[in-house]
């Protein structure tokens, strides 16, 4: 009788056993659910109508491409900054449009197309300008993406317009397209500019 009383609590105990593997499939699953549950490019800003960080980055060494700083993105007319990586396969799909938004005349007078060169290797940044060209006037690197971190930044590429004044009226999360350019960034451009 000794025996059945002592096997009685042991076998109630081992449930027990199960509790922290149950608790930690549930968060993982919580976790994996949030993860995938949301459009990144729907993520909200908390800059815009704010003026845009502080910040000084260095010029691309070996191109002739000048640095970029805050003051630069004040100076009269809109800026688009792109946030951009060599590393990233996104930014090479969208490279030629920006390569287009540079070289169109109804834009260059009014538009400034300056890029952020994040988390990138120098040489690495110049190969792939130099592959497909280079559409900015100004050319920020950012090493650290301590710049970028400052911005907002929630991932590569991203494109930011900003105000004459300086101050960023949108933001752009996602390799651009023509339609995307066409239909989203061009009349934020428009509506920037008044």
């Amino acid at each position: 009788m000794t025996s059945t009383t002592n096997e009685a609590p042991r076998r109630g105990a081992r449930w027990l056993l199960f509790v922290p593997a149950v608790a930690f499939a549930a968060l993982a699953a919580l976790f994996f659910v949030r993860l995938y549950s949301g459009d990144a490019s729907l993520l909200p800003s908390a800059l815009i109508g704010r003026p845009v960080p502080h910040f000084d980055l260095p010029p691309l060494a070996g191109m002739p491409t000048p640095g970029l700083s805050d003051a630069d993105l004040r100076q009269g007319r809109v800026s688009l900054v792109n946030v951009f990586a060599s590393w990233c396969v996104p930014c090479h799909t969208e490279h030629p449009v920006l390569m287009e938004i540079a070289r169109n005349p109804e834009l260059k007078d009014r538009v400034s197309l300056v890029g952020l060169a994040y988390k990138d290797q120098p040489e690495n940044t110049r190969r792939f300008l130099g592959e497909g060209g280079n559409p900015f006037a100004r050319i920020g690197v950012d090493q650290s993406g301590r710049t970028g971190i400052d911005f907002g930044v929630y991932g590569v590429p991203e494109t930011y317009v900003v105000k004459p004044d300086g101050t960023i009226a949108y933001r752009f999360v996602g390799p651009l397209s023509e339609e995307s350019f066409r239909q989203v960034l061009l009349p934020q451009i428009v509506a920037a500019s008044r």
